[in-house]
């Protein structure tokens, strides 16, 4: 079976900031449709304090064994999309490298120290994700709590009020 697949580009921008010890910081702008007509990243902003570039060529990929990622995603305030990216060989330049709407994904590369960076999830791609997990996916049922028989007082209720 076919893993759903959203084509998207990725846009990057560079702004000045006002720092002693660093004039300028990348970040992801935000993540677009992609009708495939381009193939190189190029450059959509350019102005003092501002650069912005496209890098289309990226897809937003549904994969079965996420399901818990894309389900906590999208029961979030905010359904993002996640961004992992690194800055070139000359560091003059933040290139995106892996995308995912899986909370649980997103959370494994910034525990290996990757950049990721989010933005909110474009509303065609975050309607299907939802019919997806409807679909396909059934959060774990909640299982009663077993307290040891050591929390239990002489009358058989649990010691300090709890029950």
């Amino acid at each position: 079976m076919e893993k759903p697949s959203f084509p998207v580009c990725v846009v990057m921008e560079k702004i000045a900031i006002d720092n002693r010890w660093q004039r300028e910081k990348w970040q992801l702008a935000g993540v677009l449709p992609d009708d495939r007509s381009q193939s190189a990243p190029r450059v959509l902003i350019e102005r003092e304090g501002l650069l912005q570039i496209i890098h289309p060529g990226y897809s937003l990929v549904i994969f079965n064994d996420e399901g818990e990622g894309y389900y906590l995603n999208i029961t979030s305030p905010e359904p993002r999309v996640f961004v992992m990216w690194r800055m070139n060989e000359n560091d003059t330049e933040a290139i995106p490298h892996l995308l995912t709407l899986s909370y649980n994904e997103a959370a494994r590369w910034m525990d290996a120290q990757e950049k990721v960076d989010s933005v909110p999830i474009p509303e065609d791609i975050y309607s299907e994700l939802v019919a997806w997990v409807e679909a396909n996916y059934q959060p774990p049922m909640k299982k009663e709590r077993i307290r040891p028989k050591s929390f239990e007082s002489k009358d058989g209720h649990f010691k300090g009020g709890l029950s």
